[in-house]
């Protein structure tokens, strides 16, 4: 069984930073690409950044020169470090891995969002 577990949500002013983590835990040999989405109230889940193995990063239009994402692979993490908040940055946030189980070959999961809201 894989699990993936966001934390780090919650309520910050305009302008303020957050920083959100995405756990993986369960039988996991590998995790490849790894990403960011949210879904604002009334719209479609979207993509924020994503972030292979290797490093090799790509972000929305929205998140570039705002957001970072990393990784760290031995500890099965990844982060999406926000600065410079926007009211419209207010969604959901999802992490989702490419997971390599053990026995079970590979597919994608989901966490199952944190919650972040800009106050403007």
């Amino acid at each position: 069984q894989v699990q993936l577990v966001e934390s780090g949500g919650g309520l910050v002013q305009a302008g303020g930073s957050l920083s959100l983590s995405c756990a993986a835990s369960g039988s996991i040999l590998r995790i490849d690409v790894m990403g960011w989405y949210r879904r604002a109230p009334g719209k479609q889940r979207e993509l924020v950044a994503t972030i292979t193995r290797g490093g090799n990063t790509n972000y929305a239009d929205s998140a570039k020169g705002r957001f970072t994402i990393s990784r760290d692979n031995a500890k099965k993490t990844m982060y999406l470090q926000m600065n410079s908040l926007k009211a419209e940055d207010t969604a959901v946030y999802y992490c989702k891995g490419s997971v390599v189980a053990w026995g079970y070959g590979v597919d994608d999961y989901w966490g199952q969002g944190t919650q972040v809201t800009v106050a403007s």
